[in-house]
């Protein structure tokens, strides 16, 4: 059964979320019980404090044990610093207040810390992908899920460039994955495109996902958030695809904006949450599909010095390239894991290559106004211009120019209203 409250209009206080949560979590038998919350890093905005706080009342005195495994993906791990900023605690606090509580990052690279559950087979492969990808894919999980009795998954749902929308099972599959399935899905996604799977809520990769997800043998309940901006909307709790279903389609309301007509330029203040660009990327991938053909997109963000941190070394070698950059010359990228071929392509975006002139055809220019010095934003196939010459108020209200600036830019989506893949 799902539980949940959501609107266009309103928000959700903290009553109706514990109302909500108790319905849920009474469902479960807590008692005594081992139950471990897969809940995001600082990348995405949710009202983490608030459920960290909530889920303790109402299951701290019940269960054995309440711990939170921090669904990464490849980010890198957080902090003492960052972990108390994630969950409005610090650990003093938490030894004090949440003595049943530890909080764990995930390691997505370390074979001792995963296991396999299950085996996507290359004929399941073709099937899920409609033939796009045929590869077998083990499907690997955080091995520490074992040692719970019960799995609840806690995270917001916005747009999303590889699955179509964020949240639900994707705290599984990448969130606390092993690199096998977040190499085909992302690369899965890739081939899509971005432009034509940010925003839908049934694409290739969500099938996938919720696919792996059967693997998993333990108890999983599905808390799906939905935010705008700070402010909390909707609270889905049940079933994992039920939730995910719900908060989805709440969030392609709240966020996702509609143009009548395409603009030429954007200036996209990448939010400081993000600390690379890897992560940052999003204030591209947000706004791609409201930019006319030839258009650019800036990525303002001074605070960004690094490419990737965790990734930076393959992405120097490989730059940034569209998609049929890598299909045409697949014999020279095929050893490139797919995750990086995808994040390359989605930064890039649509366009062409042609294999015998060797000419790459961008359908729009991706600039850079970040600390990321120029030798390197040209050396990996990106635009470059110094942020001290550009001054955010010459940006503003000037869509009737065809100039468009979004601030905190990364979990709105922006597309034209005559382009929607969901119509």
């Amino acid at each position: 059964m799902l539980y949940g409250k959501g609107s266009q209009t309103n928000t959700l206080d903290d009553d109706a979320v514990r109302e909500v949560l108790s319905s849920a979590l009474n469902t479960l038998a807590p008692d005594k019980q081992r139950i471990l919350v897969i809940i995001p890093d600082g990348t995405r905005t949710a009202p983490i404090p608030l459920m960290f706080r909530l889920l303790y009342e109402l299951l701290g005195q019940r269960v054995e044990r309440l711990d939170y495994l921090i669904a990464l993906g490849t980010h890198q791990p957080m902090s003492d610093e960052a972990i108390a900023h994630l969950v409005g605690a610090s650990v003093e606090e938490r030894q004090h207040a949440y003595p049943k509580v530890h909080i764990y990052n995930h390691h997505w690279e370390d074979p001792a810390a995963l296991h396999t559950i299950g085996t996507i087979s290359v004929a399941e492969a073709q099937r899920l992908t409609d033939g796009l990808l045929s590869d077998e894919v083990p499907v690997t999980l955080n091995r520490m899920i074992f040692d719970y009795d019960q799995l609840i998954i806690c995270g917001p749902v916005f747009p999303h460039e590889v699955a179509g929308f964020s949240g639900g099972a994707k705290y599984l599959f990448p969130g606390i994955a092993g690199a096998d399935i977040i190499n085909f899905s992302h690369w899965l996604g890739a081939r899509k495109t971005s432009m034509a799977t940010i925003g839908v809520q049934d694409t290739h990769v969500r099938r996938v996902i919720h696919r792996a997800a059967q693997f998993v043998e333990q108890p999983l309940l599905c808390i799906a958030l939905v935010v705008q901006g700070t402010a909390l909307h909707g609270v889905y709790a049940g079933d994992v695809v039920e939730a995910f279903e719900q908060a989805s389609a709440l969030s392609g309301q709240l966020n996702i904006v509609h143009f009548a007509r395409p603009v030429q330029r954007v200036l996209s203040v990448a939010s400081e949450k993000y600390d690379d660009l890897w992560t940052a990327a999003k204030a591209m991938y947000k706004t791609e599909p409201v930019i006319a053909d030839g258009g650019e997109v800036i990525i303002y963000a001074p605070h960004i010095t690094e490419v990737s941190y965790t990734h930076g070394e393959l992405i120097d070698h490989v730059g940034y390239h569209v998609r049929d950059y890598f299909l045409k010359q697949w014999s020279r990228f095929k050893d490139v894991p797919g995750s990086i071929l995808a994040h390359s392509t989605h930064v890039k975006g649509s366009g062409t290559y042609d294999s015998e002139s060797g000419r790459e055809e961008p359908r729009i220019q991706v600039t850079l106004a970040t600390g990321i010095p120029e030798e390197r934003c040209r050396r990996i196939n990106l635009g470059y211009v110094d942020y001290h010459t550009l001054h955010l108020a010459d940006w503003k209200d000037r869509e009737q120019e065809g100039i468009l600036f979004v601030p905190n830019a990364g979990e709105v989506l922006y597309r034209l209203a005559t382009s929607d893949p969901n119509t």
